[in-house]
């Protein structure tokens, strides 16, 4: 993979951009996300942030490659402490990370979260937490799509602020307010696999010389939400 061929992924990634965008990608890495969005005429500007020194020479290198040095700026800085003022960065995308450590990345600067007009975030893991996060800052979840990949799915989750508030509720902050309206296989695939995943484990505790009675009646809530909405979505999918 490289700058002119992304990964399915970041392809997907690539596609929710806005066209002229500003653009901001945290955790860049190689920056081939960036350096692909200005070589196709996507955006006008990025910033490539990189928290680790390896990868914020391999940005440099991909930037030199390219020709891009007065398009796209590396910056080694920790999270949005790469945005500076006079980029007036419009859109933020970050990928491959944690929830927990993306919730982490945007409340330690909200300030550079002014003007912002798109986050296109894809955690790898605690995506409830992130939308929740999301709605508590007034960003609205405007968008969400799922992408398998070598054996893993992803979430992708566009979120745009507003002045309104937002709320979710468990079912939405667990399966995204916008997957559970459009279901699709990999939805289907990767809920099943998670329940499936659950009912193992639940098992297991259920076996246990002292069962964990806490832990066995937050598995059977969760089995029966998914459940419930894999029923819903099919439902939905048939009509």
């Amino acid at each position: 993979m490289d700058a002119t061929n992304l990964s399915h992924r970041l392809q997907v990634v690539a596609d929710l951009v806005p066209q002229g965008a500003r653009l901001a990608d945290i955790g860049s890495d190689h920056a081939y996300l960036p350096a692909a969005l200005l070589l196709n005429d996507r955006i006008e500007f990025a910033v490539a942030g990189e928290v680790v020194k390896g990868p914020f020479e391999n940005a440099k290198h991909e930037v030199s490659r390219h020709g891009l040095a007065d398009r796209l700026i590396p910056r080694l800085a920790d999270g949005l402490a790469a945005i500076e003022p006079n980029d007036h960065i419009d859109t933020i995308t970050i990928c491959g990370m944690g929830g927990a450590l993306i919730k982490q990345i945007l409340a330690a600067h909200l300030d550079k979260l002014v003007g912002v007009k798109r986050l296109i975030l894809q955690p790898n893991i605690g995506e409830p937490g992130l939308r929740a996060w999301l709605a508590a800052h007034h960003f609205e979840i405007m968008h969400e799509t799922l992408v398998a990949e070598d054996d893993q799915i992803y979430e992708i989750i566009v979120a745009e602020p507003t002045l309104l508030p937002v709320r979710y509720n468990e079912r939405e902050l667990t399966f995204g307010p916008e997957l559970i309206m459009h279901g699709g296989p990999v939805f289907t695939e990767k809920w099943q696999a998670e329940r499936q995943r659950m009912q193992f484990a639940l098992q297991q505790m259920q076996q246990a010389a002292q069962p964990p009675v806490d832990r066995i009646n937050d598995y059977q809530h969760k089995i029966h939400l998914i459940t419930e909405v894999l029923g819903d979505v099919e439902v939905t999918s048939n009509h």
